[in-house]
């Protein structure tokens, strides 16, 4: 796993945090009192900010992109080196993450409660519902069935 820093603090990502959430723009504009068409243009900014740390990310970890979806902050690939299905993914609490389809073992590693962690938080931003388990790396390949689902249907 690679955290990235992304603009927590700026509006543009709360725009696109709501959005992603399913707030429609009419609604993220009322909300913040502005217009329909600067909370647009604010997210097009966002989107493309967003593609390009995602696909920034892949580069720096050698991932071959096979789908990106920006509004969703998923990109999914294929690591090089590792020879295994990558996804890197933008959370909220979490910052840009990088998590590579594994096998692991899990009980005796020592960031056990840290991967736990940020998948069920990960889950949670995304709005899907996950069955309860103890092995991260069953949850892991539950959530990312679930995403790469949505970026497929996206």
């Amino acid at each position: 796993m690679f955290t990235y820093v992304l603009p927590a603090g700026e509006k543009q990502f709360e725009f696109w945090v709501l959005r992603r959430n399913g707030l429609p723009n009419i609604n993220i504009a009322k909300r913040f009192g502005v217009s329909r068409q600067a909370i647009s243009r604010a997210l097009l900014s966002m989107d493309k900010r967003i593609e390009e740390s995602l696909l920034e990310m892949a580069r720096a970890n050698r991932i071959e992109v096979e789908k990106l979806d920006s509004k969703k902050g998923i990109l999914l690939g294929r690591s090089v080196p590792f020879k295994t299905s990558a996804i890197v993914f933008v959370s909220v609490k979490h910052g840009m993450q990088v998590w590579y389809e594994h096998e692991g073992e899990c009980g005796s590693c020592e960031r056990y409660r840290e991967c736990i962690e940020l998948l069920w938080d990960f889950a949670e931003e995304m709005q899907l519902k996950l069955q309860s388990s103890e092995d991260p790396t069953k949850i892991a390949d539950e959530l990312f069935g679930k995403l790469k689902e949505l970026v497929e249907q996206a």
